[in-house]
């Protein structure tokens, strides 16, 4: 069976159901990409060379079909609950060794093209110019700034075991609002608010959303970060845009208590920030919450003495957070007499911002390859 039709298949139809076998598994992956990369790399020829990488780059780094995101769907998703962490640790360490691929493939292009100039200056200077050689490719270029944060993130909770669910970016008012207990009369219902199609459908102000779908679908125990964009009724400045990026967290299973939650939001802070970080937790209200608080840490940047970034007062805030109303988990077909969970939300953007020192949200959306070439 080649790797390509492996990576089609769960890992329990592999037969795979231990840490050395996830290895071995993610050993022939690495093995097989590093041959086609040697193949790719050992050529001369301008032309065939980039014909022979662009197809490696899409076989293994394509959204859609790519051998990455299969892997992704069927192995990383589809691993069992004791099996996850393992599989994150060696599907990070290959996703990074191919995203570093182009990196690897622009050098050898660039030395490629340097042995032909020098070939060309050798060659006598009556020799007539061939116009149908395909010219100079563009430079490759580089993740966006809110792309990093956004996996850095999925990183981080990914090592903790928990997956990564998505949803429908256009959503209707129950899933946005009614499941998750906000009644017609909260503030963020309002037209003012909320972007509204019709009134039972609105672009999502929250990935929510594809918690309750996947609480619906999976049912508990349940760990999992929703990522994605959201959008909402807001006059663009330099701390707002109508649409935005956020990351959603839910973990729930039997005694879960704010504890846990306290635990895995203080590891996330120093693990993004920095293990000198402390955090801090204030009382809050949510709808879909209770208790509900809101995180603040320690800035990174003064050790909490005060700063420009932190506007001098030593913290800086991060995102909600709060054990699950049991009406919430009741709409998710969950019994909240048996489990009990904690959520968080934080905007992706707004760490960019801080992480980056950026002070216009704006900056983001503008697609200036002068602000972007910095990253």
């Amino acid at each position: 069976m080649t790797l390509e039709e492996k990576a089609g298949k769960s890992l329990e139809e592999l037969g795979t159901t231990d840490a050395q076998e996830v290895a071995r598994l993610f050993g022939e992956a690495e093995q097989f990409l590093g041959s086609q990369e040697n193949e790719v790399l050992s050529l001369e020829n301008d032309q065939e060379f980039g014909l022979k990488a662009k197809a490696l780059r899409d076989f293994w780094l394509s959204r859609k079909n790519g051998l990455i995101a299969q892997m992704d769907k069927t192995w990383l998703k589809g691993a069992p609950k004791q099996l996850r962490p393992i599989v994150g640790f060696h599907f990070n360490s290959l996703r990074g060794r191919a995203e570093q691929l182009e990196e690897r493939l622009d050098k050898r292009r660039k030395r490629i093209l340097k042995t032909v100039r020098g070939l060309e200056d050798e060659r006598p200077r009556q020799t007539p110019t061939d116009l149908t050689l395909p010219g100079y490719r563009r430079p490759l270029g580089s993740f966006h700034p809110v792309t990093r944060v956004q996996r850095e993130i999925e990183d981080i909770f990914l090592g903790l075991g928990f997956s990564i669910e998505t949803g429908p970016e256009i959503e209707s008012v129950y899933y946005n609002f009614d499941a998750l207990n906000i009644p017609e009369t909260h503030p963020s219902r309002d037209d003012w608010d909320t972007l509204y199609i019709d009134d039972q459908t609105v672009l999502r102000t929250h990935t929510s959303p594809a918690q309750m779908r996947a609480m619906e679908k999976r049912g508990a125990p349940l760990y999992i970060i929703a990522p994605g964009k959201c959008y909402r009724h807001d006059k663009p400045d330099s701390t707002h845009s109508p649409m935005f990026h956020q990351i959603e967290g839910l973990a729930i299973d039997t005694d879960i208590t704010f504890g846990d939650l306290k635990g895995t939001l203080d590891f996330f802070a120093k693990k993004f920030f920095g293990e000198k970080v402390r955090t801090r937790f204030n009382p809050s209200f949510f709808p879909f919450t209770e208790p509900s608080g809101e995180v603040s840490a320690s800035c990174p940047f003064c050790d909490g003495r005060g700063c420009r970034r932190c506007k001098e007062s030593g913290w800086i805030e991060l995102l909600g957070c709060g054990m699950v109303h049991p009406d919430v988990l009741r709409y998710g077909g969950i019994d909240p007499d048996r489990y009990s969970g904690w959520a968080f939300g934080l905007g992706i953007d707004r760490f960019a911002m801080v992480k980056y020192d950026i002070t216009d949200i704006q900056l983001f959306f503008q697609s200036d390859v002068r602000f972007l070439e910095q990253f």
